[in-house]
């Protein structure tokens, strides 16, 4: 039976008059990829934001591993288990790839009483902090790039990167916004793999305009209009339905 990690129920975000996100309601299943799709404008980075807690719903509700998580900040939800990468690249780029992994690591390491010189003892003293690195570098497939400095990587490993950061976090979820974005077909090719590899574990949500590697990935697909899900279900499903054709896949094809 499928383990239903994160659930968002009748979620709306108004911002005056306009409701970007329109009684939206969606679960996140592990083992499974549950991608989200719709035009520029459809509600979807403002979907991701309400379920990271990077915005306030106006309404609705969202729990994470059986908890009411609604008005829960970012780092709370991340610390209960709540991943996410961005649209934008978000690394440290003077800094080595392992480095990058491990400071993510490092932000999973039990607070101590307070030492004002903690934060110049090096955090690969910690066991717990490099296993937590190592899996991750292992998991995105970066073991061969650990000592490479993250702003000199491809486009396609910047991406991996960040991947391996969240992964460091140890989460339950990840929310994927755009992972393919700008990358060429051999890149994207390493990402679609990468994701088809993490989802055994773990519950995910793509935001994704690449529409091939959508119908290759996806368990279960969400198209958004106007802020408003119009269709939900299995992917061949959705794609055959007269009125996704209309409002959007019929722009892509």
């Amino acid at each position: 039976m499928l383990e239903v990690v994160l659930s968002a129920k009748s979620l709306t975000k108004r911002f005056g008059g306009l409701a970007a996100v329109n009684n939206v309601t969606l679960d996140l299943w592990r083992d499974r990829i549950h991608a989200v799709i719709g035009p520029n404008g459809a509600g979807k980075s403002t979907l991701t934001n309400l379920l990271t807690g990077d915005l306030a719903p106006t309404s609705g509700s969202i729990t994470l591993g059986g908890r009411d998580v609604t008005h829960w900040p970012p780092e709370k939800k991340s610390h209960q288990g709540l991943g996410r990468s961005y649209q934008k690249t978000n690394i440290f780029a003077p800094f080595t790839v392992w480095e990058n992994v491990r400071l993510a690591a490092q932000s999973r390491d039990p607070q101590q009483p307070w030492n004002p010189w903690r934060w110049l003892q090096d955090a690969s003293a910690s066991a717990a902090t490099r296993a937590r690195a190592e899996r991750a570098l292992e998991l995105a497939g970066l073991q061969g790039r650990r000592d490479s400095v993250a702003g000199a990587a491809s486009h396609g490993e910047q991406r991996q990167l960040e991947i391996a950061m969240t992964l460091a976090t140890e989460p339950q979820v990840l929310l994927l916004d755009e992972p393919l974005a700008g990358m060429g077909v051999a890149e994207a090719e390493r990402m679609v793999e990468l994701l088809l590899r993490l989802k055994k574990n773990h519950a995910m949500m793509l935001v994704e305009h690449d529409l091939d590697a959508i119908f290759t990935l996806a368990d279960h697909l969400t198209v958004m209009v106007n802020g408003q899900v119009i269709a939900s279900d299995k992917p061949a499903l959705v794609r055959a339905d007269a009125g996704v054709q209309a409002a959007y896949l019929g722009e892509e094809h």
